[in-house]
């Protein structure tokens, strides 16, 4: 039996009966009153490639508008310490709808391609299963990234699941053909997908693991300028790269009306398909920016996440609807665009880039917005990792999670609350490169299990200790990340790598959990 079929008795039976806002408060309802508090839809909007640095309400130097963003931040919270939980796409994808690090799968490193299998097992616990369990309608629209399953044409061979780094040429699939296993199977009740990243075939929609054309061509590859990069590939005639990002934005927007109408409570999943390569802002937004057609780019998707809230304030949602935005890894910020665009810190003042180990590599923006519950804007210095969503809804929908789901999932759901606690969510946190270098951080100190970037990103010519084959930081005093002091510290660098080991061995690092 899948694990996904039947594990939890849901609380809106219980909630149902008590009213859901007595239910979270703890307060009985005196016989004859009704609770009118539905339960809160939830919203999580996964930017592409986006840095700590390229909005404004993080960075008021930052060279790119983006007003909506900046509005959501006033509404709510504001994290300054979170972090997604891979340096690259794929693997925070699964870390984020598994609530597991994943490293623990059979992605060591790299991403997937547009032809993978799929990377999630197919009974492996999600945070849609949760939320399904728990009464709401569940949704994925945007950028899957992580593998799906097509039907083979005749005599052909599937595609290896041994190294999910390596990516399949796709001979042999019928791409034309509904999915044999996709979002749909993993605890969404709608999906409206494209496979991978906007620059990695195929090109297609997918509706509920249909294909929304099923005629494919070949849409020739782009490499000039910097930036505005896809590669040649299979795809749905009627694609166009430059439309997805608006496509998608509608998309939701439609979700949203259509579970309006049925007053039901929602989940969507909304993984963008920007600020990712190619670079293609709408005309609208070209030329808006300081920071090239890469904050122009920026400009368009703040714009399509503020269409998607003002449809949720216009389809009088918004008070009750938790909204998540964070993004999925760092921004791809070059050395050559730091020298183009001086004054645009799109990682801020964190070293590194896109695939590091370092903390431009994972360190993320990440708001929430719920009206009915956050009552005052807020900064919180907590350090937060993208699994933990999946014990953070579990703990709002009154579950407990099985032992062997969310593995490295810790509960944040105390800080929503207008006096929240100064308490550590996680004790601790592991980061993981495009390469597959290990770091781990607890408290100030950020132990990297070798040296350089573990990513794209060169040590600067001035190093002061190259030679060093690890590295310890002192991110209170030092968030650069400038100074490495495992010779000053042996003993602090000796224990963290013992506690990374210990985590990696595990297989879990949440109390209660197992592998």
């Amino acid at each position: 039996m899948k694990l996904r079929t039947s594990l939890f008795i849901s609380s809106w039976v219980l909630i149902g009966l008590l009213g859901f806002k007595s239910y979270f408060s703890g307060n009985e309802i005196k016989k004859g009153e009704v609770s009118t508090s539905p339960p809160p839809n939830i919203i999580v909007i996964l930017a592409d490639d986006l840095g700590y640095g390229d909005l404004q309400c993080y960075n008021p130097d930052s060279q790119i508008p983006t007003p909506h963003l900046n509005q959501l931040s006033q509404t709510g919270l504001r994290f300054t310490d979170a972090h997604s939980g891979s340096s690259v796409c794929s693997p925070t994808r699964y870390g984020l709808l598994t609530g597991r690090y994943a490293f623990r799968s059979p992605l060591k490193k790299g991403v997937l391609g547009g032809f993978s299998p799929p990377l999630i097992e197919n009974e492996r616990f999600t945070i849609a299963d949760l939320l399904k369990n728990a009464g709401y309608q569940t949704a994925v629209i945007g950028k899957w990234h992580l593998g799906l399953e097509w039907p083979l044409q005749n005599g052909a061979t599937p595609p290896p699941r041994s190294e999910p780094d390596v990516w399949p040429t796709g001979d042999g699939l019928n791409i034309q053909a509904d999915l044999t296993q996709g979002p749909n199977d993993l605890g969404f009740d709608y999906s409206y997908i494209i496979p991978s990243s906007l620059d990695i075939p195929p090109y297609l929609y997918l509706e509920n693991g249909k294909p929304t054309e099923r005629e494919i061509v070949e849409l020739a590859g782009n490499n000039e300028p910097r930036g505005v990069f896809w590669r040649t590939g299979p795809a749905g005639k009627g694609f166009k790269v430059e439309n997805t990002l608006d496509i998608l934005g509608q998309k939701a927007q439609q979700y949203m009306t259509e579970m309006r109408k049925q007053k039901k409570p929602f989940f969507l999943y909304l993984p963008l398909t920007s600020p990712h390569t190619p670079w293609v802002p709408s005309k609208e937004f070209r030329a808006k920016s300081n920071a090239g057609i890469y904050g122009d780019f920026v400009m368009h998707t703040d714009f399509v996440v503020g269409e998607v809230l003002a449809k949720l304030e216009a389809l009088g949602l918004k008070e009750n609807t938790l909204v998540i935005f964070t993004s999925d890894n760092g921004a791809d910020w070059k050395p050559g665009d730091k020298e183009k665009f001086p004054k645009h810190r799109a990682n801020y003042g964190y070293r590194g880039q896109k695939s590091d180990v370092w903390e431009g590599g994972h360190r993320v923006p990440f708001l929430v917005s719920w009206p009915q519950a956050i009552h005052t804007t807020r900064t919180l210095a907590h350090t937060l990792c993208l699994t933990d969503l999946m014990a953070t809804f579990a703990s709002l929908t009154h579950q407990k999670l099985p032992s062997n789901a969310g593995q490295d999932s810790f509960d944040f759901s105390k800080l929503l609350t207008t006096s929240p606690t100064k308490k550590p969510v996680r004790p601790s946190i592991i980061h993981h490169s495009i390469d597959g270098m290990f770091a781990i951080r607890s408290g100030k100190w950020k132990y990297i299990d070798g040296a350089g970037s573990g990513g794209w990103s060169k040590g600067p010519a001035n190093d002061r200790k190259p030679a060093l084959s690890a590295q310890l930081y002192d991110l209170e005093k030092d968030p650069g990340e400038t100074n490495n002091l495992m010779n000053t510290y042996p003993k602090i660098a000796a224990n963290l790598q013992t506690l990374l080991r210990q985590q990696q061995q595990n297989g879990y690092t949440r109390n209660g959990a197992k592998k």
